[in-house]
């Protein structure tokens, strides 16, 4: 939970650089946002997730996320954050799924999101 609260409330702050801290150099990111922002589904490489990143608070300077849980698999050195996303007066649930290197920092992440909440 540490780590996802930490997450979080980098992007809540809008520190880019304090989120994109956690990703390795050569980091993929798939999400169907990306794909709808940028024509490709799968980001990769740190450049790319900043360039790419770098839109949400400008595109939805009241984009907010409200942490619900996390999942650990260390097996699959996997974590499982679950959150609502607010964006433009609407809240969403969505998860991130974020695969870690054995240097700790992510590898590989996916975004999935979910139905509409109040």
């Amino acid at each position: 939970m540490t780590f996802a609260r930490a997450w979080v409330d980098a992007w809540n702050r809008r520190d880019l650089e304090a989120v994109l801290a956690h990703y390795a150099e050569d980091a993929s990111f798939l999400s169907p946002r990306a794909k709808a922002a940028t024509g490709n589904a799968l980001v990769q490489g740190k450049p790319a997730l900043r360039a790419y990143w770098s839109m949400a608070p400008v595109r939805f300077p009241d984009l907010h996320f409200t942490l619900d849980r996390a999942l650990w698999d260390p097996a699959a050195r996997a974590l499982t954050v679950l959150y609502v996303s607010r964006r433009s007066g609407t809240a969403q649930r969505a998860a991130e799924i974020m695969r870690f290197g054995n240097d700790g920092l992510i590898e590989f992440g996916e975004a999935l999101y979910g139905a509409e909440v109040d």
